[in-house]
């Protein structure tokens, strides 16, 4: 059986000052040291984020939708008639889906581009 503290604990800091033990100096070795760490550092948040690494990063995620499209793909292999003015197509569903979702990637993309370099443009000309 243990026997209660006759004094009630009292919270961090309140009242008396916390001492903190002191440390030495470094010496001149110990500063090299430290300024070595934090040019490493430095150095290895500069690498962390590089174009190499995003192209990576792109790939792979890259690879995994297009594994998930093919799952797509054949799971949705029924044939649909696709009519578009004059054309009359008969194509699997997930083909046609897949033939869509390009398509609109393309237009995304050439809208970007072409805003891309109207702002290329301005700022070209706001450098003269």
């Amino acid at each position: 059986m243990t026997t209660p503290d006759p004094q009630p604990h009292r919270p961090v800091g309140a009242g008396e000052p916390i001492e903190h033990p002191t440390t030495p100096e470094p010496d001149g070795e110990h500063q090299a040291l430290l300024a070595e760490r934090d040019e490493l550092r430095t150095k290895i948040k500069k690498v962390e984020h590089t174009r190499t690494r995003a192209t990576f990063y792109g790939l792979v995620i890259g690879a995994v939708i297009t594994i998930l499209l093919l799952i797509f793909i054949l799971q949705n292999l029924e044939s649909q008639t696709i009519m578009l003015i004059f054309w009359e197509v008969n194509l699997p569903l997930g083909v046609s889906l897949l033939i869509a979702a390009i398509a609109g990637a393309l237009i995304v993309a050439f809208a970007g581009g072409l805003r891309m370099l109207q702002l290329s443009r301005a700022l070209k000309k706001a450098k003269r």
